[in-house]
């Protein structure tokens, strides 16, 4: 009986070891299909990439009038700061967020 037990328990810390080995290369997978941060030309070559636009993890959509704000662009402060043009920290840097409103090139 205690022979059992305790191949029991070796069997569930094999398993428990064996799931925390795949949960990181979990995230590294969905990380590599992600496209290289860089800077586009202008919004159309952005869109093509992120058909809602890019923005800041934080940033809202600055509206006028009746019309609702983009909410499903791409959260990534890395592909925002390589086009928003603050500072030309990146060759070929534009400025693709022209309300400064932390999203550039929002799209419904």
């Amino acid at each position: 009986m205690q022979h059992r037990t305790s191949v029991r328990r070796a069997l569930v810390a094999v398993l428990a070891s064996a799931a925390l080995l795949a949960l990181p290369t979990a995230g590294t997978v969905e990380a590599a299909s992600s496209p290289k941060p860089k800077s586009y030309a202008n919004c159309t070559a952005l869109n093509k990439v992120y058909p809602h636009g890019v923005g800041k993890a934080k940033a809202k959509d600055k509206v006028s009038g009746k019309s609702k704000p983009v909410t499903n662009f791409r959260k990534s402060d890395k592909v925002y700061s390589y086009n928003d043009g603050g500072s030309k920290r990146y060759k070929g840097e534009k400025d693709l967020d022209r309300d400064n409103d932390g999203i550039a090139c929002e799209k419904r």
